[in-house]
């Protein structure tokens, strides 16, 4: 891992971090903003998962927000310590459209002052999906399993076609050597 990744995930999911727990241990003063969200957002899981998932979501907008905490402090974590980094900003991504639609909604606030803070805070929100999107991707300078894969085809066909010559140069050489024993035989059976 290089300095900067070593430097940069930690600095990407503190936030996450802090601030799932802080809703974790108090969700009560996020649960006004959240609950527009979750009253549109639950219907449509329960509707879109399996029933028994869509079963197990949370009633109560507190439980939703706590919920959505541990999924930043998991993720949060799990992209500090870059053990399943991927998978952890996958989790973080996730969680932050929620988190930014309720908490940073701009469209919705009257005064001007409101309105340009809460604008500001939607736009931080996006900077970070922009970086959890660049560790969704980072594959640390290993390729990845798409570029595997065409490039795993690409080898198999070249070493095929490399299989297919050998195969004829050798088939040619034994039909030579063939020749060349049978003229051996013919010759041998004439002196003979």
């Amino acid at each position: 891992m290089t300095v900067v990744r070593a430097l940069a995930r930690p600095l990407l999911s503190v936030i996450f971090v802090v601030q799932g727990a802080n809703s974790v241990r108090n969700p009560e003063p996020l649960v006004a903003k959240a609950q527009p969200v979750t009253d549109r957002l639950v219907p449509v899981l329960r509707k879109a998962a399996p029933p028994q998932i869509g079963d197990r979501i949370p009633d109560t907008t507190a439980n939703l927000v706590r919920l959505n905490g541990a999924a930043q402090v998991v993720g949060g974590l799990a992209l500090a310590t870059g053990r399943g980094r991927r998978l952890g900003a996958t989790l973080l991504a996730a969680s932050l459209v929620p988190t930014t639609l309720a908490g940073h909604a701009f469209w919705q606030e009257d005064s001007k002052a409101a309105k340009a803070q809460q604008r500001v805070q939607f736009m931080k929100n996006l900077g970070l999906m922009g970086g959890l999107l660049l560790a969704i991707v980072d594959t640390e300078g290993k390729p990845g399993v798409a570029w595997r894969a065409s490039h795993g085809a690409k080898a198999t066909k070249r070493e095929t076609k490399r299989g297919v010559k050998a195969a004829k140069r050798e088939a040619r050489q034994l039909a030579r050597e063939a020749k060349a024993a049978a003229r051996l035989a013919k010759a041998e059976l004439h002196l003979g």
